[in-house]
């Protein structure tokens, strides 16, 4: 996700590194390199320009401290004009209604029915909203099916009316249907459309007029760029729609679409996809965004990914086995499982400061975990628990069951040997635990 960008924007900051002061003539050649990645990320040109002169307006306005070098500065202004190009403020989706109800819009192939999935598993388990998808493609083969497959992997109903060819129509029905069962949420998919189909336009019109929804969400294939931004000016005339997703971030996208649309539909981008999987969905930060823009990773949303996947009465019990030295693969195999759930391996590693550099041409595979996994599964339940047991011969055997080498069986007991100890000690079981590591409970 913006790997380009941020390569380019990183190098046109060395432009003023070991300069004394930021000046007329050094900022005005970093801001043209600046412009140069902005238009090489298929950001609008307006837009480019815009940001660029508001950039060079305030650094040659900053009288630079001594403590602060000019590169660093620059950094800083791009940082909050970024942050504003996107938007500035965290846009929160509308789910205030007895039901609430969000209605989809977008081009065909955009994502719109994967998402309604995505959002309906996110409502349900970070708000505990009871939602209901409703399947209003009555074109696109297959549409139908798909969004009953994403509802059973979700657990979430849907309702549909296969024989019948009315969207709006079944929109209504739907909402009868919630209000009758006490659905507090629904979640309308409707059919790509092109800006230019006037009868199709037409129609969502008429489903908007007619369920009247709290929230209508342009949905927007983010590899599209500079064309995903137009089209969604177009949309946006006819439907006035509440927000923007941007789906397929962690394609191979510029990010044009991300920095110019707030600008030119004035409209907050809302959520992001970035991933395939069900929980690959994130709430567009415009700060964190930027920070990750100019590589500074994005930690805070790492621990909320990890917080998701908390559970404090299990931490309570693993801190124990921590400090009493009882750590063992059992333990080791639930902390893998928990950082799996929270996503792409490689995508975690990117947020954090420094990371995502050092690791843009390293092939990171989702099944990373996958030869430890086969390495422990491979042990019996005594040597989970006792690993000091595990002697030559069963290094042997384990290495044999899992498909690996006995060197990689050691190189693994040996980590998870270091591993242990140091969670040990900074659990509270030496001094430095005891000065480092905060009490549960303590506020």
């Amino acid at each position: 996700m913006f790997q380009n960008l941020s390569e380019k924007l990183e190098r046109s900051f060395k432009i003023l590194k070991g300069e004394g002061k930021i000046t007329e003539v050094n900022v005005a050649e970093t801001l043209k390199e600046v412009r140069k990645a902005l238009l090489d990320a298929d950001v609008n040109y307006k837009v480019a320009k815009t940001f660029t002169d508001t950039v060079k307006d305030k650094a040659l306005g900053q009288n630079v401290l001594t403590a602060v070098k000019p590169n660093e500065l620059m950094v800083k202004i791009v940082h909050d004009e970024l942050t504003k190009l996107m938007g500035g403020e965290t846009a929160d989706v509308n789910i205030d209604g007895k039901p609430a109800v969000i209605l989809m819009s977008g081009l065909q192939g955009s994502g719109k029915t994967t998402f309604s999935g995505k959002l309906a598993r996110m409502l349900k388990t970070k708000k505990n909203k009871k939602p209901l998808l409703v399947a209003c493609d009555v074109y696109r083969p297959a549409a139908i099916e798909q969004l009953r497959v994403l509802s059973e992997q979700i657990n979430v109903p849907m309702y549909a009316e296969p024989e019948n060819k009315n969207p709006v129509q079944i929109a209504k029905n739907a909402i009868n249907e919630a209000k009758e069962k006490n659905y507090d949420l629904v979640i309308v998919d409707t059919a790509g459309r092109l800006a230019i189909d006037k009868e199709m336009m037409d129609e969502i019109t008429s489903i908007k007029e007619a369920i009247n929804p709290n929230e209508v969400l342009f949905v927007v294939d983010s590899m599209t760029g500079q064309d995903a931004v137009n089209t969604a000016k177009e949309f946006n005339d006819r439907l006035n729609f509440d927000g923007v997703v941007l789906t397929k971030l962690d394609g191979d996208t510029r990010g044009g679409a991300a920095l110019s649309i707030r600008t030119v539909v004035d409209k907050p981008i809302k959520f992001i996809g970035t991933g395939e999987k069900l929980d690959a969905i994130d709430q567009f930060h415009p700060s964190r965004m930027a920070d990750r823009i100019l590589g500074m990773g994005d930690i805070v949303s790492l621990v909320e990914r990890a917080q998701e996947q908390y559970d404090e009465e299990e931490a309570k019990k693993l801190q124990r086995r921590i400090s009493k030295n009882q750590f063992d693969f059992n333990d080791f195999l639930t902390q893998i499982d928990q950082i799996k759930k929270m996503g792409n391996i490689k995508e975690l590693a990117s947020m954090i400061p420094g990371v995502g550099k050092a690791i843009k041409d390293v092939d990171i595979d989702d099944d990373a975990f996958k030869s430890v996994e086969a390495i422990i599964h491979s042990m019996t339940p005594v040597e989970r628990e006792n690993p000091s047991i595990i002697n030559g011969s069963r290094r042997a055997r384990i290495a044999n069951g899992s498909g690996t080498t006995i060197q990689e069986v050691n190189r693994l007991l040996n980590q998870f040997d270091q591993t242990r100890k140091m969670m040990k000690m900074v659990s509270g079981g030496g001094k430095l635990g005891r000065m480092m590591m905060p009490k549960f409970g303590r506020r």
